[in-house]
C-alpha cells in the first residue's frame, strides 16, 4: 500500500508547469514518441506512466502487439532500424551509465534521426525521465477501471 505524498501539480506548480513545458516542447513523431515513453517509463517502474502512455499509443493506433513487446524490443521483429536506434538511445539515457553515451550507440541514432530530429528525440527521453521521477517519486498509480 502506498502511503499518502505530495501532489506535485498542488505543492510546487512551477516545477510541474516547468517539466509539462519542457515535454510539450519537443516536437517529435507521436508513434515512436510513445513507444519511447513507455519504454523508459518500464524501465523506470512507473506504471502510471506505463499505463498512460500505452493507452495513449493505442488511441494513436499502435498495435498492442508492439506495445507488449517493447521490453523485448531487441528480439522482436516488430520494430525497424529508426524505432531500435531510439529504444537504445532511450534505454541508454534512462541507465545513464557512468560512461556516457556509447559512440555506437549515438551514431546509430544519428545515422537514423537528422540533427533536429535527434535532438526532439532527446528532449523527449529527458522529458520522461522526468515524469517518470514525478510518477514514482509521488507514487501515482494507474485509475483500476471500475
Amino acid at each position: 500500500m502506498i502511503t499518502s505524498r505530495i501532489t506535485l501539480q498542488s505543492v510546487a506548480p512551477a516545477v510541474y508547469e516547468a517539466i509539462s513545458a519542457l515535454d510539450d516542447s519537443a516536437r517529435f513523431e507521436p508513434a515512436l514518441r510513445e513507444l519511447v515513453r513507455i519504454r523508459a517509463s518500464q524501465i523506470n517502474g512507473c506504471g502510471y506512466c506505463v499505463d498512460l502512455h500505452s493507452r495513449d499509443a493505442q488511441r494513436g493506433g499502435e498495435q498492442d502487439r508492439r506495445i507488449f513487446a517493447l521490453t523485448t524490443w531487441r528480439d522482436s521483429p516488430f520494430f525497424d532500424e529508426r524505432e531500435r536506434a531510439a529504444l537504445e538511445l532511450t534505454e541508454v539515457l534512462t541507465h545513464m551509465p557512468q560512461g556516457g553515451v556509447p559512440d555506437e550507440t549515438y551514431e546509430r541514432a544519428a545515422q537514423a534521426f537528422g540533427e533536429g530530429e535527434l535532438g526532439e528525440l532527446i528532449g523527449v527521453i529527458i522529458a520522461i525521465n522526468a515524469w517518470n521521477r514525478v510518477g514514482v517519486g509521488t507514487g501515482l498509480q494507474p485509475e483500476v477501471a471500475a
